[in-house]
C-alpha cells in the first residue's frame, strides 16, 4: 500500500464524518470518558469502603506482632 492512498483514505473518512455529522465522534469520546471515570470512581469507592470497614472491625488480639529485620549485622 502506498503512502498516498493512506492520505486519501484519511481524507475520505474525514469528509464523510463532517458531512454525516461530526457529533458522533465527540459523543463517543464523551461516553468513553464517562465510562472510565465511573469505573475509577467505583474502584476508589470500593477501596475506601474496605479500609473503613477494616478500621471499624479491627481486633488487635488477632494481629501479628511485626518485628522489622535488623539493619545491623
Amino acid at each position: 500500500m502506498r503512502l498516498t492512498t493512506l492520505f486519501l483514505a484519511c481524507g475520505t473518512c474525514r469528509d464523510s464524518m463532517i458531512a454525516g455529522g461530526g457529533d458522533a465522534a465527540g459523543w463517543s469520546i464523551f461516553f468513553l470518558l464517562f465510562v472510565i471515570l465511573a469505573m475509577l470512581g467505583g474502584v476508589a469507592f470500593f477501596m475506601l469502603r474496605i479500609s473503613r470497614r477494616e478500621k471499624l472491625h479491627f481486633d488487635p488480639s488477632l494481629s501479628d506482632d511485626y518485628v522489622p529485620a535488623s539493619t545491623t549485622r
